[in-house]
């Protein structure tokens, strides 16, 4: 028994392990946000306009439920990065020289504070200063409203508005290639025209405050001077992205254990009963002798509480370890200014009780059921099996099978319930395994379809300002440049009765080549002339369907509001989106074909020219260029892969391992005194070897299948739960995977027989045949 309570704790504590390190990090997590947040003051609502004047903020700051305020200016610009071959995208963010800003304070991690006077000093944030190396003192070049200025780093800093730092339009932090900057105000505003003026604006407000009629009159006051519409925190990128990280957490932190617990109170059930059904002659004399079926019950369901307390012990300390390895990939991609990992009390006891819960569960229906036989009734040996050809032999009755072969389906049709419940935990194993190759599969897929499928130009520039159509000749014009396509992105509040959401429309050319609107499944979707097309995500959001009406009340320009039918629906990967034929767009918001970016096929050879000319174009604020974009994916996809699969590798061979060696140890025990009459009888080890372990690979051969089947459940399962407005994942299933997965159980499985054959070979025939049977 010892060998089987070891791997039933062993997969209760990789239950447990999962647990402690989802939810301690999970905590972790929330807790350091809170107190960030708290300390530095971060906004609840926080909105932009073109330009507002100063006098303004008085207003904003009388509206009911507004606490405090802060209007700003940001503005984007195209970085020149000493040892960067591409331009970057840097956001200037203005804050003043003698006091700190009453909300989204910036946190000083070394360095000093801006000083009044030195236009060109900022303030950079950690992300960007430590891809680059930079010391307080170095300069970065930025194209500031069509001049190149020196910026001089003097303190390095952090936000809570930047803890995930993203570019516009990305997914994946870049910080080589982003950065924001804090910058005096007075200086920021003379570069762009705004003294006197503001162009961003953040609330705090009071306890009990309606966010949203804070936000409708908020957006009241800015609609004159440009406002693109408010959003409340919830929205803000940043938090928007830590809070998805955050329920998958905690949902991962009570889905994935559960499975493992699962698991681990079938094996005990088995491998109790199968014990008790042993000591069955000492149990009928315990009761002969007095002692009543509660202290029995007792007795035996403290083996099972000692095994689940060996695994919670072996859990915690392995998520533990975990957790803390876990913390660590955390501060690559969530900056705080502390964030360390703390394995609470509440946690532990959470494993405790989960754990002893499940062990309790799987050991008492075969206590109950053993305790309640009458002792004259137990004190006979059980009933012998009826040996008769099994099913599977009548089936295969014109073929010739071994004798081996023969005991194995006869054992197998023998102990249905005991042979089920292995299958059930073998292909547990090998599905949680194959989750984590479906999810490497669905990441290549989606990387696949965004970056080769959807985009598939090399650059993107977005423009400072809306241009003329003039610009596509212009850019065009540049050398290296092979094909140019406009990009215009309209601002818009999209409504369908108390349901909205403000977004960009984006304008999709009739012969649109390079960026294309594609779906999960890759297939491109041509946008209608008349109407929109509106990604599903946005559609479940407004509740409506193709036919139906949305009101778009467009958020620049001349603003018009207007009612516009909904011409399809694209289940697209990321973001909530709306489409519309570019001419279409045009006309309906009044313009005269104005741009407000372009995607540019270049030809390889002139690329790096290419990215100089990019670094002095006074007209773009930003310069994404995909393959830098790729390659950043890839690499921090990388880490996450590998850390993903040798979790899922390890843990669902504890599983597998756990589930073989506890059905080859009970098969072992039962059938101890028949082998070594086989071996009497002259079979070798060879033989009676194949006897027992080709029931268990009889067992893994029919969980295989089963496993792909519970896989691909749970990872719709999962998929479902984490699907956000932010992204969605394709679900694929490779025959990479499937052979992948079913690889790591096999090879569980055949360490497992090996383990229990080493136990055959050292059969002793004489005290096993002097057993009384």
């Amino acid at each position: 028994m010892k060998g089987q309570a070891i791997a039933i704790a062993l997969v209760i504590g990789a239950g447990v392990a999962m647990y402690v390190m989802y939810l301690s990090n999970f905590e972790s997590l929330v807790r350091t946000q809170q107190a960030y947040y708290d300390a530095q003051r971060f906004a609840d609502v926080f909105a932009s306009v073109k330009r507002a004047p100063a006098r303004l903020e008085a207003r904003i700051r009388e509206l009911p439920g507004v606490a405090r305020v802060e209007t700003r200016v940001v503005a984007d610009v195209t970085l020149d990065v000493p040892g960067l071959d591409e331009p970057a995208s840097g956001r200037l963010i203005s804050i003043a020289a003698h006091e700190r800003p009453a909300l989204n304070d910036v946190f000083l991690r070394r360095g000093r504070w801006i000083e009044a006077g030195r236009p060109d000093e900022v303030v950079a944030s950690e992300t960007f200063v430590n891809a680059h190396r930079f010391v307080p003192g170095d300069r970065v070049a930025a194209i500031v409203n069509g001049r190149r200025r020196e910026l001089t780093i003097v303190g390095v800093a952090l936000s809570p508005e930047y803890i995930y730092s993203i570019r516009p339009g990305e997914l994946i932090p870049d910080d080589r290639r982003f950065g924001i900057f804090w910058m005096e105000r007075r200086a920021l505003a003379s570069a762009f025209d705004m003294e006197g003026g503001f162009n961003d604006v953040a609330l705090a407000l009071v306890p009990g405050a309606v966010e949203q009629e804070v936000i409708g009159r908020l957006d009241e006051l800015l609609a004159p001077y440009g406002g693109v519409g408010a959003m409340p925190r919830a929205r803000q990128i940043s938090h928007w992205m830590l809070d998805q990280e955050l329920a998958q957490l905690q949902s991962f932190g009570f889905m994935i254990p559960l499975i493992f617990l699962a698991v681990a109170a079938f094996v005990l059930n088995v491998a109790i009963t199968r014990a008790l059904a042993l000591q069955r002659q000492q149990i009928a004399a315990l009761k002969a002798l007095g002692y009543g079926n509660r202290e029995l019950a007792w007795h035996f369901l403290k083996w099972a509480l000692a095994i689940g307390l060996v695994g919670v012990v072996l859990g915690t300390l392995a998520g533990g370890w975990l957790g803390a390895g876990m913390i660590d990939l955390y501060n690559q991609y969530y900056r705080f200014p502390v964030l360390l990992y703390q394995l609470s009390v509440p946690v532990v006891l959470g494993a405790v009780v989960m754990s002893l819960a499940a062990a309790l569960a799987g050991a008492a229906v075969a206590v109950r059921r053993a305790v309640r036989i009458p002792p004259a009734e137990a004190m006979r040996p059980e009933a012998p099996a009826r040996y008769r050809p099994s099913s599977a032999e009548r089936m295969l009755a014109g073929r010739r099978l071994t004798n081996a072969t023969r005991m194995v389906l006869r054992n197998v049709e023998r102990q249905p319930w005991r042979a089920a419940a292995s299958v059930v935990g073998i292909a547990f194993g090998g599905a949680i395994l194959l989750v984590g190759f479906v999810f490497i599969d669905a990441m290549e897929l989606l990387i696949d379809t965004q970056f080769q499928v959807v985009e598939r130009q090399d650059v993107t520039l977005t423009f400072v300002e809306p241009r003329s159509a003039r610009a596509i000749h212009e850019i065009a014009a540049l050398p290296g440049v092979l094909h140019v396509e406009p990009v215009r992105a309209v601002a818009a509040r999209v409504r369908a009765g108390h349901r909205h959401r403000s977004i960009s429309i984006q304008g999709v050319p009739a012969d649109a080549t390079l960026r294309r609107v594609v779906d999960l499944d890759g297939r491109v979707h041509d946008v209608p002339i008349e109407g929109l097309t509106l990604s599903s995500t946005l559609a479940r959001v407004l509740d409506v369907g193709p036919g139906e009406s949305v009101r778009v009340e467009v958020l620049e320009g001349r603003r018009p509001v207007l009612d516009l039918p909904v011409a399809s629906l694209v289940d697209d990967a990321m973001g909530v989106g709306a489409y519309m034929a570019l001419e279409n767009l045009w006309r309906l918001v009044r313009e005269d074909r104005t741009l407000s970016g372009a995607t540019l096929l270049v030809d390889p050879a002139a690329a790096d020219a290419l990215n100089r000319r990019f670094k002095t174009l006074p007209a773009v604020a930003g310069v994404a260029v995909k393959r830098a974009a790729l390659e950043s994916f890839r690499d921090v996809m990388a880490q996450n892969m590998n850390l993903m699969i040798f979790m899922n590798v390890v843990f669902a061979g504890i599983i597998a391992g756990g589930v073989v060696y506890n059905a080859a140890r009970i098969s072992l025990s039962e059938r101890s005194r028949e082998l070594a009459s086989l071996r009497v009888l002259g079979f070798t080890r060879a033989e009676i070897s194949l006897v027992l372990l080709g029931e268990l690979a009889l067992l893994t051969a029919v969980a295989l299948p089963i496993g792909a089947g519970i896989g691909w459940a749970l990872a719709v399962a999962i998929v479902t739960s984490v699907e956000s407005e932010v992204f969605r994942f394709p679900l694929v299933m490779t025959p990479q995977a499937l052979a992948w997965s079913s690889l790591c159980v096999i090879g569980a499985a055949a360490l497992s027989g090996l383990a229990v054959r080493r136990r055959l070979d050292h059969l002793d025939l004489v005290a096993v045949l002097k057993e009384r049977e």
